[in-house]
């Protein structure tokens, strides 16, 4: 299949509002040749990365909106935009290319349309753009609920944050210390000619100068590295682990940290790792395996503890709650296509029912972090300023890492270009078992 057919195909089932491209792209990427895998996911990447931009050149460009059911084609036509903006493809090879898909959607009548709208976006897209920048939507390529939301709470950062969610994200490994110090691995990777540095809060922490393939990297197959981002790589500790310890980590899929969790103490009484969804443990149960480590894997809405907690305390909590992502756009840059402003305000009572559901589990005198790859406040020290209030036996606890913004309540990461994703972290600790 031609990679633009295949990114286009599963942009329309994103534009539909049908799937995510974690669900749409892997069954368009089989059917492309193996050279062309990479090129078919960046066009569809990049396409919703800069899918405001995009849709909005392509509104001046057009005499009417697309029907619902011509989704393919205007994601046909966001594709070939793209190819023109943002890649290296030749003019002549994006737009024929492009048109030539057209056919293949069964809908011939198409092609005009789009080798016209390409070839005028050809000739005056820069122009066009320039008159459009003025909307902010435009300019940062944010849907204009988050870009409203973004400017409201970080009225000194929004435009840094939208910049940082446009951008490549880096390529982080966690260092399994159970094998080697960062600085050991360090000198591996130095030695293998790979261009690394530590980063700068987590002590695990590297980040490469150049993103590759990670099954080439020094001791990969071992379990020596992992890949994870530096901000999620936090949690572990800022756990405060112990030998001994029971440790619950819900919402666990895909599993990185609990893994880390397992690197960081490995005289741990056990780990319970808690997912929603079976077959998200899959992945889970493959990190540990290769890492060589255990833990009791359970499919089970976290909420429902008498369907899957037996009854013995645990002595720490890592709740990294369902949320809105915002922090991670630019690895996953649908987002900006799948969530709607709605979505906050769901996302923020489920977060407060889990706190609620899963706090009774914790031992007195217990550590609860609760964590989001969220940058809105909605999900983050709100719910926490919330808990808190309707939990009287519940303690905040100061986090001590100099990453992020200090809240109200917890730390706030931001995304930042060529280092970590946009998080959050509270630290919460019982004193008492009784609630109000």
């Amino acid at each position: 299949m031609n990679p633009r057919l295949a990114a286009a195909k599963a942009l329309a089932a994103v534009l539909s509002g049908k799937a995510s491209l974690n669900s749409s792209l892997p069954t368009q990427m089989d059917k492309v040749e193996d050279r062309d895998r990479g090129f078919t996911q960046d066009l569809a990447f990049g396409t919703a990365r800069w899918q405001p931009r995009l849709s909005a050149l392509a509104s001046t460009l057009l005499q009417k909106p697309f029907k619902a059911a011509d989704a393919d084609v205007e994601a046909l036509l966001l594709v070939g935009l793209y190819q023109l903006l943002y890649t290296r493809v030749p003019a002549h090879a994006a737009i024929g290319e492009t048109v030539g898909c057209a056919d293949k959607l069964k809908k011939p009548w198409a092609k005009a349309l789009l080798n016209a709208v390409l070839r005028r976006a050809q000739r005056e897209s820069e122009a066009l753009l320039a008159e459009l920048e003025h909307d902010p939507v435009v300019r940062t390529a944010h849907p204009r609920w988050l870009q409203k939301s973004l400017k409201a709470f970080w009225p000194q950062q929004w435009e840094a944050i939208c910049a940082a969610n446009n951008a490549h994200p880096p390529m982080i490994l966690r260092v399994n210390r159970r094998h080697h110090a960062r600085d050991a691995y360090l000198a591996l990777l130095g030695d293998a000619g790979v261009a690394a540095q530590p980063c700068p809060f987590s002590q695990d922490g590297i980040v490469l100068e150049e993103p590759g393939d990670v099954r080439k990297l020094p001791g990969f197959a071992e379990g020596w590295i992992s890949v994870q981002d530096e901000a999620a790589q936090l949690a572990a500790d800022l756990l405060d682990l112990a030998p001994g310890q029971r440790v619950l980590d819900a919402c666990c899929a895909p599993g990185g940290k609990t893994c880390h969790i397992l690197e960081v103490e490995p005289a741990l009484a056990g780990v319970v790792a808690v997912d929603l969804e079976a077959k998200r443990l899959v992945r889970v149960k493959e990190n540990l395996e290769r890492l060589g480590l255990n833990a009791e894997l359970i499919a089970a809405d976290g909420r429902d503890t008498q369907a899957w907690w037996d009854g013995k305390p645990f002595q720490r909590i890592l709740l990294d709650a369902p949320c809105s992502a915002t922090g991670v756009i630019r690895r996953h840059p649908d987002i900006k296509l799948t969530r709607q402003p709605d979505d906050i305000a769901a996302l923020a009572v489920l977060q407060g029912e889990l706190l609620d559901a899963l706090w009774p589990t914790l031992e007195v005198g217990g550590i609860l972090l609760y964590a989001t790859c969220s940058t809105l406040p909605t999900e983050n020290t709100e719910v926490i300023e919330a808990f808190l209030g309707r939990t009287p036996g519940a303690r905040e606890l100061d986090i001590a890492s100099q990453a992020g913004i200090k809240q109200p309540h917890g730390r706030q990461l931001l995304a930042q270009e060529g280092g970590h994703d946009g998080f959050y972290y509270a630290k919460l600790i019982k004193i008492a078992a009784t609630r109000g």
